[in-house]
């Protein structure tokens, strides 16, 4: 594969010229092709250059990075969101499976991301960006999507759809309500941070679990659960108290 063609787009020109500058010195598969303050002309450079990615700041005046996808219309190229802070959004870029880089940007964090870009062979960003709205939506959905990579690229699985999720070495085994399981290339820590919001807990060093499906809890040193596909899972003693205030409310 070639060089990723890039568009840099954020308002503040110091982050601009920051994350221009390490990606010359530091990341030799990405070449520049243009940047850019204005989203406006961000538009234009896009529909001009066709990149592989752009690297898009949220926050920006007049017109937010969200807003500037929806002008550009059909994207097929991919999206690395970055922001300054915390963003209210950043749990919803991470369940569509989108990269994003909090500035100040890591050096560290920055070559992960494009070593990341560099090996994907499809992008799926039309499918990625449904999920993102729906999650940025006023209202939680139901629907929330999961968007979990697998051999052959993308599946976007519905949150409330996940009964438990469990570590296998650098694989995640997700079990699902229909009583199928999938195994993704990424592991239960990234899972867990991506579904604490979404009444998920970690019971276990090797079991997440989605606390709307624990069917009985059953006593003992630890303790254990029964969830809705009859599976029983151990509860690890150090999680027992926590576990027990989020189940009983």
């Amino acid at each position: 594969m070639g060089k990723l063609k890039a568009v840099l787009i954020d308002d503040e020109l110091s982050s601009l010229q920051n994350l221009e500058q390490k990606l010359i010195e530091f990341c030799p598969d990405v070449e520049i092709a243009a940047i850019t303050q204005r989203p406006e002309e961000a538009i234009l450079l896009i529909q001009q250059h066709k990149p592989d990615v752009i690297f898009l700041d949220i926050e920006m005046p007049r017109m937010n990075g969200f807003r500037m996808l929806d002008e550009v219309g059909h994207a097929d190229f991919e999206i690395v969101f970055t922001t300054a802070y915390n963003h209210y959004a950043v749990d919803a870029i991470r369940i569509s499976a989108f990269d994003y880089l909090t500035k100040p940007i890591a050096l560290k964090d920055l070559q992960k991301t494009v070593e990341r870009l560099s090996q994907r062979t499809r992008s799926y960003t039309k499918d990625k960006m449904e999920t993102l709205r729906t999650s940025l939506a006023p209202t939680k959905s139901q629907e929330e999507k999961l968007a979990v990579p697998t051999g052959d690229g993308l599946e976007f699985i519905p949150i409330k759809n996940i009964i438990h999720i469990e570590s296998s070495s650098n694989y995640s085994k997700i079990f699902l309500m229909e009583g199928s399981k999938i195994l993704v290339t990424k592991q239960l820590g990234e899972f867990e941070e991506m579904l604490q919001p979404y009444h998920f807990f970690r019971i276990h060093n090797s079991h997440l679990i989605n606390l709307l499906h624990v069917k009985k809890y059953s006593r003992g040193e630890g303790g254990q659960v029964t969830m809705q596909n009859d599976d029983i899972i151990d509860i690890s003693r150090r999680k027992k108290e926590e576990f027990l205030k989020l189940i009983t409310g």
